[in-house]
């Protein structure tokens, strides 16, 4: 492949995507570890409404997201040997399955056991006496959370040590755009 033809970075829409998510996955798992550090009544109830609405919001830009790449969006050419093109690619495919995953189970969990959101309105808890089917999916909602937070922090260390160590600039290529050019 000829690296001088090789796009510098990544279009403006697919940067802001890439780094809302981010932003995203890491506040919703910092708070999600966090939650019941709450005291009970008003703080938890903002505390839980806040990671709800968050996640409502992670679901929306994923949504932007696959459709962005779906359309044809934002695929630059690989930047690396074949290999780890190739592992850089099941990586992200990971990335978009655990993004899929915590989101769909955060959604079942919401709904599962109910929940107030910021004291505006209820959700109703779809079985509220079954308390087996509530931390099961409870607990395969933080399961995949925990997951994505991995693999993210894998991504990331990926991105470094290719800034770090192969200065190849593929890191580069996700930044933030500044002016023309």
């Amino acid at each position: 492949m000829n690296h001088a033809d090789t796009p510098a970075r990544y279009d403006a829409r697919t940067i802001l995507l890439h780094w809302t998510t981010a932003g995203l996955v890491v506040a919703l798992w910092a708070l999600g570890q966090t939650i019941d550090w709450f005291p009970k009544g008003t703080l938890r109830i903002g505390a839980r409404g806040t990671h709800i609405l968050l996640g409502v919001v992670l679901a929306a830009v994923l949504v932007a997201r696959i459709r962005w790449r779906l359309s044809g969006g934002a695929r630059l050419p690989s930047a690396e040997p074949a290999w780890l093109g190739r592992a850089a690619k099941l990586g992200h495919g990971l990335l978009y399955l655990l993004l899929v995953a915590a989101v769909l189970l955060g959604v079942a969990n919401v709904w599962v056991r109910g929940d107030n959101i910021f004291n505006l309105f209820t959700v109703p808890a779809f079985d509220p006496g079954n308390k087996a089917l509530r931390h099961q999916v409870g607990d395969l909602h933080e399961w995949a959370a925990n997951l994505l937070g991995g693999l993210a922090l894998l991504h990331a260390a990926a991105a470094l040590f290719h800034h770090q160590v192969l200065k190849d600039g593929v890191l580069l290529r996700m930044r933030r755009l500044r002016g023309a050019g």
